[in-house]
């Protein structure tokens, strides 16, 4: 043993440790150990945890009220006047009843649990009191009759979604494959040499009421690198203010004096929205003097060599009816929810486009951005106006005909996506009811049509089926419905890989063509379950013909322009400025140049969406639930899901301007 060491043994050492001192001195070091926890020590150390704990409570409390006085304001200033009218459909209403059903049985499961109610193996003549009976009669009706349905329909939509799944991950492994085997449309025939070789082109851009972003798309076009005589442009406009028609006709003329072949269309009479607007174009004597047409929505901007890589994949391959071309966004990054957007558009893209076109040839027209032969839009029957989303319609009518699609994946047309959570909720509304609508048209036209059987099951199990109905079906009764049911039917509980490691493996394939994204992996998650019941009432309403299932609302933008699009800009504001100055009389006081010079103020407007805060509430009403059962998962998962439908359902996400 050490000179220096001292060992203390005790008789009970479980709740002791040893001690092992090195020092000249041991007695002075057992008297500083005996100095250290003395109770006036021990007094300082608990007044020194107890103001922090103090100051942490108030700060804590003047941040929460921040937050709630925020939300009070958010919902003050709200104008529910012009709340759309579908919330007071019928999906609304049972989301209302779901609700109050589950804050009962909250405050049943409350008192049994306070009381420590342990009833389960009572016989209910046994029973003390009434309120201990019905909570008992309540719970042999729960496990006899209410959880047998709910297993059932569980149990129904965890098939669905396993289907959906296994659908996603062979699409994932399709584009892995074509990454490794580099898998590329091939160009065939001879190259364009000479003006005269280059075929006749039109280019249409339909437009309504697009103020913030005509200019530069009317500008992107009229750049395009193609012959000017071989090449003609139709600015398609609907707009109902006269002011911006004026403003697109003289932008129109000033590229005409500039020597582009350009012209301007207005419609008086705005039938068929976007389909009557191509149609009511395409009618034109002058149309039969051209072979392909290109089409642009009105935030569009192609590059300059855009029909030089497009055309070439039409011209050496006569069956091939369509070329299209990938989006690219300006304002990807511009807040939460287009980064959100970002990463369901590159999916869309890179793997169900990409994956589709190279293996199957045929693939939803994305309505923009792709080059036509005007043949296949002849012998598939035209633009027509009987859905809301003619760009699939004139796509699968163009596939029974035997029409083939190519995607090229590395050309890009940039473009803008929506910034605030009512724009884009709109532009999901029509996008998932659209097809809905054409299923039901095209289904005796499908089973009919000359195509081979395989082509027959991937357009009705496949394109329109799983990707279209399940998805949205499965997503919102299981996630928003089941799932919070279950915490108050313990005998129906959904296991954890169904809530927790099968969405997040999804998540992650989805998340892959963006790579940059995965940091926003879990609010993904979280995004996507919200969506869930706008796409499911989209749905319904598409299925059943509904009346918010012709509903044709144009997609807000701000105008955003790409990065040399904004210095080129600012140079051109700069020059501006300084010839006004120039210009300006000394006897004049300024004021009138600084208002011109003035922004417009943009005001700012927040609205209120039930549904969202109704699910918002069932959910946390479940996660309190499952909170009593000690479910962890469960319980978090619920709390998230049910504040990301609160933070939708309060506007919190996106911009919100008018």
């Amino acid at each position: 043993m050490a000179p220096n060491t001292v060992v203390i043994t005790l008789e009970k050492p479980e709740n002791f440790s040893l001690i092992k001192m090195n020092d000249s001195n041991p007695l002075s070091k057992t008297q500083g150990k005996e100095k250290a926890t003395t109770p006036k020590r021990l007094t300082w150390v608990f007044l020194l945890k107890s103001q922090r704990v103090l100051t942490f409570v108030p700060r804590l409390a003047v941040k929460s009220i921040g937050v709630f006085g925020s939300i009070r304001k958010r919902i003050a200033s709200s104008d529910l006047s012009e709340e759309d009218p579908r919330y007071r459909g019928r999906l609304y209403k049972f989301i209302k009843v779901s609700l109050a059903i589950s804050v009962i049985a909250l405050f049943v499961e409350l008192i049994a649990f306070y009381n420590k109610w342990d009833l389960s193996f009572m016989n209910p003549w046994e029973v003390p009191n009434l309120m201990q009976l019905l909570y008992v009669t309540w719970m042999d009706f729960r496990a006899d009759y209410i959880a047998p349905l709910v297993v059932t329909l569980s149990r129904f939509c965890i098939l669905l979604f396993m289907i959906q799944s296994l659908d996603r991950l062979i699409q994932c492994l399709g584009c892995f494959w074509i990454k490794y085997k580099k898998l590329k449309p091939v160009v065939e025939g001879e190259d364009i040499e000479d003006g005269s070789s280059y075929p006749m082109v039109l280019v249409q851009m339909p437009m309504c009421n697009e103020r913030e972003v005509y200019e530069q798309s009317i500008g992107a076009v009229c750049q395009l690198d193609w012959p000017k005589d071989r090449f003609l442009i139709q600015v398609l406009d609907d707009s109902d203010d006269e002011l911006i028609q004026k403003l697109i006709r003289e932008e129109v003329m000033s590229w005409r004096e500039k020597g582009v072949n350009i012209i301007y269309r207005h419609r008086f009479i705005r039938t068929g929205y976007k389909a009557g607007n191509l149609k009511s174009a395409m009618a034109c004597d002058y149309v039969k003097d051209y072979e392909f047409v290109a089409i642009f929505d009105a935030d569009f901007q192609p590059n300059p060599d855009f029909l030089k890589l497009t055309i070439p994949h039409l011209r050496g391959k006569p069956d091939v009816g369509l070329v299209q071309a990938r989006w690219s966004f300006v304002n990807k990054d511009e807040n939460l929810l287009t980064r959100l957007q970002n990463i369901n558009l590159c999916f869309h893209f890179e793997v169900e486009q990409q994956v589709n076109g190279i293996f199957l040839n045929f693939f939803g027209f994305n309505g923009t951005a792709g080059v036509w032969r005007i043949k296949a839009l002849e012998d598939s029957g035209g633009w027509l106006e009987r859905t809301t989303v003619e760009d699939m319609d004139i796509a699968v009518r163009a596939h029974l005909n035997g029409w083939k699609f190519v995607f090229l994946n590395d050309v890009k047309v940039l473009c803008e996506l929506p910034e605030s959570y009512e724009a884009y909720k709109k532009q999901q509304h029509r996008w998932h009811s659209g097809p809905m609508q054409l299923f039901r048209l095209c289904l005796p036209a499908i089973i009919t049509s000359k195509i081979s059987i395989w082509k027959k099951v991937n357009l009705i199990f496949l394109f329109f089926l799983l990707r279209k109905l399940i998805l949205p079906f499965y997503s919102f009764t299981l996630f928003c419905i089941i799932l919070p049911l279950t915490m108050f039917i313990p005998e129906a509980e959904l296991p954890a890989w169904v809530i927790c490691y099968v969405p997040i493996i999804m998540s992650i394939l989805n998340i892959l063509p963006a790579p940059k994204s995965f940091p926003f992996l879990m609010p993904y998650l979280l995004f996507e379950n919200t969506m869930s019941v706008t796409k499911f009432n989209a749905m319904v309403s598409g299925l059943f013909q509904l009346g918010s299932a012709y509903e044709w609302i144009v997609t807000k933008k701000t105008g955003r322009s790409s990065e040399s699009d904004l210095i080129t800009l600012a140079e051109r504001e700069t020059k501006a400025l300084n010839d006004e100055k120039i210009q300006r009389r000394p006897s004049e006081s300024g004021l009138e140049t600084l208002s011109k010079q003035k922004p417009a103020t943009m005001k700012k407007e927040n609205r209120i969406y039930r549904k969202e805060l109704a699910l918002a509430f069932l959910l946390l009403t479940a996660a309190a639930r499952s909170l009593l059962s000690k479910q962890g998962i469960h319980f978090y998962f619920l709390l998230f899901q049910g504040v990301s439908f609160l933070v939708m359902g309060l506007d919190l996400i996106g911009e919100q301007v008018n």
